[in-house]
């Protein structure tokens, strides 16, 4: 039977499909790193609260890099060159989504504007990951090498996607409401269409490493673009609500250190 949880649960399993998939994961969370810490230190003087929440939001990204970077070095593995076609990350940046990482390398200052656009894609691409987070969770919280630290990043993409609401929602209030919502609309509907094609090429890679049949390979394809199917017509819509919070302050503080998995 073809489950989420026999899939994973397989290419965890096998050395080459595990170091793959955390080299993917590792390269987008410490792209999302270095993406935060320059927008904080870019913030426009008039938005100089926010920057500490940016900026933990960017060592939280970072920790989690250094996490997956952490499992292969567990297992005795070094990671892998990402091919381009998985680089969810760059593809966003490449598509228009979010700050172009040349205005971010310019030391000039963002604008109030920049913020909203940065905190859209955040609210867009931070469900993406509660969402997959709380999939792994579901099936290996308790799992002896991945749990603490699918636990851990978890809880830690849960804060990044309440910090996203609660913020927008401040600036929506001061009158930012139409330029966020056409920005999350946007950014929502190029999101859905990456993420297949970046979860097509992840399939096609790992079937290739682990020698799935032709069969196999073209359900999960068609389990994807139904995904998108259903996503383009709706689903989209959940990535673009707006909603206060349980969790205020989600990013307040200083960022919790990695979990000791050595």
């Amino acid at each position: 039977m073809l489950s989420a949880k026999s899939l994973f649960r397989e290419i965890l399993d096998n050395d080459e499909s595990f170091r793959l998939f955390c080299s993917i994961a590792a390269g987008g969370e410490s792209q999302g790193g270095w993406e935060n810490t320059r927008i904080a230190a870019l913030v426009p003087e008039s938005e100089r609260d926010l920057a500490p929440k940016i900026a933990r939001h960017g060592a939280d990204e970072d920790k989690h890099g250094r996490i997956f970077n952490t499992l292969m070095k567990k297992r005795g593995l070094t990671p892998v060159p990402v091919p381009p076609d998985t680089d969810y990350t760059m593809l966003l940046e490449r598509h228009g989504i979010g700050l172009a990482h040349a205005r971010l390398r310019a030391d000039r200052p963002l604008t109030v504007a920049d913020i909203v656009i940065y905190l859209a894609h955040s609210r867009v691409t931070e469900q993406r990951a509660s969402e997959q987070m709380e999939l792994l969770r579901r099936h290996f919280a308790d799992h002896p090498d991945l749990g603490r630290a699918v636990r851990m990043i978890s809880d830690d993409e849960d804060g990044h996607l309440a910090y996203c609401h609660e913020e927008l929602l401040r600036y929506a209030a001061a009158g930012h409401g139409r330029a966020i919502q056409r920005t999350l609309r946007a950014c929502a509907l190029a999101e859905i269409r990456i993420y297949r094609d970046v979860s097509l090429a992840v399939m096609a890679h790992m079937g290739r490493i682990l020698g799935w049949p032709k069969g196999r390979s073209a359900l999960l394809a068609f389990a994807i673009h139904a995904v998108y199917g259903y996503e383009r017509a709706a689903g989209w819509r959940r990535m673009v609500s707006l909603r206060m919070p349980e969790r205020r302050n989600a990013l307040g503080g200083p960022p919790a250190p990695a979990p000791e998995l050595a």
